[in-house]
């Protein structure tokens, strides 16, 4: 992330190493840094309260602030006067009969979610035999990818044992039940380590289930991993290495959600769980060919997961498929309560609809962008006029609407509050990464970001959220690529738009994956992951997988 240079003079007038308290004289350094200029009468009539406010600061930093506690102002993604459906309508996952155990048991790593669902409701398989059938295939390949930061064999044996006692007794739960997957190690869940990918936190205990853990324990499904993550949520590199793509270890799979990717795309779980930021699922999706779900802002309660931004976090799946990421997504939406942003919305799935029906743009004007005419996000659109579906050209907002960096300023004062004790207490000199762009910089550089500086980013923000509304309200699905100029990731994120990607092919340099996003309503996760599943039925590219593997 690139960093606002930018301060508060409130901050800057904090004890220096030079002196014990401050004094007039350091009041225009820091008004210069936050483009500000007072007269010495000014100066002399604010000194005063500054020392004031100085004194209150010193007291609040004698009490530590966890970082699983939020603060009073809340955010939302939905804006005055928007209406949602609120009726929720069974969703049937057609959940098939005739799957049969492969001959080649090393092929049951690619088998989708509901021909896993199968074999366990048909009794082909015990949910025991695929959990072991999963972890074996986490240790002999998890130290290759160095995606692995722990396995609860205790936890996962356990609660396998229990879905076969469940499904034995005709009490099956659904799709999910028996299911093995992982989880990105910022969740807490009692009785394992919570890590958080930092090498401060590597031994760290929370007494605490996350939300997304409880709701996939509720399903029945399986914990048998804990996925890295870039130290504290940045990148794919943690504190035991860096984090490969599996098309070609020679590269890193991006991040955070660096081991939910790198290990779903490889076969070691069938799904996982991730969580974004700024591109923290769509990224590490993107670069290692998995479908990644970013969900609405809201849609799912975050409690029990590591805060870095109140106003930016998001929870969602990544899968090897839509149709996977669609039933995962189903089991783990809504709110406990205890997240002030999460609400719950219906989520009708309905994968049975004609796509020729659906209202699906492309954004015009970042395909306008792409030069190269073998790049494969034009082929996406040919796709779709070769099912018959009419494309509707549209100016996606781009930086002619997003002309400054609104999300540096939102992310950069929140994470810095989030780590308050990391950057006072010093914890930071213990991180594994110490550059320019990594979190023990950015958090002290974030330390500088006025208050009043940050309210007025959300202020603009909420004009963003108004334009991108007005223009996404038009449409069922907007197609976009998922790399290039233009800042769709920040703007989406900043609007808190659901956004899905998909793999799309291969990059004819690097021989890795390939791939298009999907935009869609607030709360309309159903469309994007329907005109996606068409996509993935048509093409096959979800089918591809890596054959180091296999």
């Amino acid at each position: 992330m690139r960093n606002l240079i930018t301060a508060s003079f409130i901050l800057v007038c904090s004890v220096s190493q030079a002196q014990d308290t401050l004094s007039k004289n350091d009041i225009p350094a820091a008004a210069r840094l936050i483009d500000l200029k007072f007269t010495q009468k000014e100066i002399d009539s604010m000194y005063p309260g500054i020392k004031e406010n100085e004194g209150v600061f010193k007291q609040m930093h004698k009490q530590t602030l966890a970082n699983h506690i939020t603060p009073t102002l809340t955010h939302s993604a939905i804006l005055p006067g928007m209406v949602f459906n609120e009726k929720q309508e069974k969703i049937d996952w057609k959940i098939p009969k005739n799957v049969v155990l492969p001959e080649n048991r090393n092929e049951l790593a690619w088998y989708s979610i509901p021909q896993l669902a199968s074999l366990l409701k048909n009794k082909k398989i015990s949910s025991t035999e695929l959990t072991k059938f999963f972890i074996e295939r986490i240790k002999k390949y998890g130290d290759s990818l160095q995606c692995v930061i722990s396995i609860p064999e205790k936890i996962a044996m356990e609660q396998a044992a229990k879905a076969d006692a469940e499904i034995a007794a005709g009490k099956y739960r659904g799709a999910l039940h028996g299911i093995p997957y992982g989880l990105k190690d910022l969740f807490a869940v009692k009785g394992t380590k919570t890590t958080w990918g930092a090498e401060p936190y590597k031994n760290q205990v929370i007494d605490e289930d996350a939300f997304v853990y409880t709701q996939l324990k509720e399903a029945g499904a399986v914990l048998v991993a804990k996925f890295t993550l870039g130290a504290l949520a940045m990148g794919d590199y943690w504190y035991g290495g860096r984090t490969k793509n599996p098309w070609n270890t020679r590269f890193g799979s991006s991040g955070s959600s660096a081991g939910s990717a790198s290990a779903t795309v490889a076969g070691l779980v069938p799904f996982a769980i991730g969580t974004e930021t700024w591109g923290s699922i769509i990224s590490p999706a993107s670069t290692c060919g998995a479908t990644g779900l970013r969900p609405t802002f809201g849609a799912i309660s975050r409690s029990g997961a590591m805060t870095l931004s109140w106003s930016l976090d998001k929870v969602g799946p990544i899968c090897r498929s839509a149709e996977d990421a669609a039933i995962v997504f189903n089991y783990i939406k809504g709110t406990d309560g205890k997240d002030l942003s999460a609400v719950n919305k219906p989520f009708n799935y309905k994968p049975e609809t004609d796509i020729r029906k659906m209202k699906i743009g492309y954004a015009k004007n970042y395909f306008d962008r792409i030069t190269d005419t073998s790049r494969t996000e034009l082929k996406v659109l040919q796709a779709y006029r070769d099912m018959g579906v009419e494309l509707i050209p549209v100016d996606f907002p781009d930086s002619t609407v997003y002309p400054f960096n609104i999300m540096d300023v939102v992310i950069s004062a929140e994470c810095a509050a989030a780590f308050d004790d990391f950057t006072r207490n010093d914890i930071d000199d213990l991180m594994t990464r110490q550059g320019l762009f990594d979190w023990p910089n950015t958090f002290r550089v974030s330390r500088f970001v006025p208050a009043v500086e940050y309210i007025n980013a959300n202020r603009h923000r909420n004009i963003l959220m108004q334009k991108v509304n007005e223009v996404v309200n038009q449409f069922d699905v907007i197609i976009c690529p998922t790399r290039g100029s233009g800042n769709q990731s920040a703007i989406t994120n900043l609007t808190g738009h659901p956004v899905l990607c998909v793999p799309t092919g291969f990059d004819r340099r690097s021989n890795t994956p390939t791939s298009i996003s999907f935009i869609g309503k607030l709360f309309g996760e159903a469309s994007i992951l329907t005109a996606a599943k068409y996509y993935q039925d048509k093409t096959g590219w979800d089918e591809m997988h890596p054959p180091a593997f296999k």
